[in-house]
């Protein structure tokens, strides 16, 4: 654990929570080290079927804290190297901190409420699902300091916000109210308590098959970088790692009857 994410698992959901309220969760070098460590953790957590992830406080996060980065620039005031430098697989340390989110083999729901702005819009979209407060403040910030979105958005958000809406936030930095975000893409569900209603569908996942659960998870972190040929033979290869397996015959027998599955991760 560390001073800038908490984790508390209950039932195979992990809930997981930035910590420097004080300032809005926004993105130091100690928040971008404690958010990494915690996606391993997470990533190492078998049990784990499914994370919440949210924000204590007023707010989900700030984006990046200008004042602890502002020296010499984000990476090097940080230490953390220099941005063509791939850290973490296909990413850097930046990146990570959103991506890790998609790359964990469980689902991530993300609970926004407050403000959500630049690297903190980043790390929500990272998330499999999202849920916003109606009232949530929301921006693709960077370009008010005179930066690209550049910790993942282009990846994330592809396929998920209109491309043309997608333009105009980024080239104007307009703020835009979680209402809003549910017609441009970047909210799953509007809800007024985003926390509650992301633990309902965490709970409600991590009730299934998790190794279904996962290779779903899998298959669609791929399929949009694939032909339609691929594309069919990853759903084949992937149905038969879990099809006539114990967890899935025991799905089978509890839906037949009528009780909750009893699964082994």
């Amino acid at each position: 654990m560390n001073d800038r994410v908490s984790i508390a698992i209950d039932n195979h959901v992990a809930d997981v929570r930035l910590t420097r309220a004080d300032k809005m969760n926004a993105l130091d070098p100690a928040m971008f080290q404690g958010i990494i460590a915690a996606g391993e953790e997470l990533a190492a957590m078998k049990g784990v079927r499914a994370v919440v992830l949210s924000g204590e406080g007023r707010s989900f996060c700030a984006g990046l804290d200008m004042a602890s980065m502002a020296s010499g620039g984000a990476s090097a005031n940080s230490g953390m190297g220099s941005l063509a430098d791939r850290t973490h697989g296909n990413a850097n340390t930046f990146q990570q901190v959103a991506m890790l989110w998609r790359k964990l083999p469980m689902p991530v729901i993300a609970a926004v409420h407050g403000v959500c702005f630049g690297g903190g819009l980043q790390i929500a979209s990272g998330a499999d699902i999202r849920v916003v407060a109606p009232d949530a403040r929301m921006a693709v910030m960077e370009m008010k300091w005179g930066l690209i979105p550049d910790m993942g958005g282009y990846a994330l958000w592809r396929g998920m916000v209109r491309e043309d809406m997608l333009r105009e936030l980024t080239y104007t930095n307009r703020e835009f109210s979680g209402a809003e975000a549910f017609s441009l893409g970047f909210a799953t569900f509007v809800d007024e308590n985003p926390h509650s209603r992301a633990l309902a569908i965490a709970r409600d996942i991590a009730d299934r098959n998790p190794e279904a659960m996962r290779e779903a998870k899998a298959l669609f972190n791929e399929y949009a970088d694939m032909d339609e040929d691929a594309i069919l033979m990853a759903e084949s290869v992937r149905q038969a790692r879990v099809i006539r397996k114990p967890n899935q015959i025991e799905a089978v027998m509890a839906g037949m009857q009528k009780r909750a599955g009893i699964f082994a991760d």
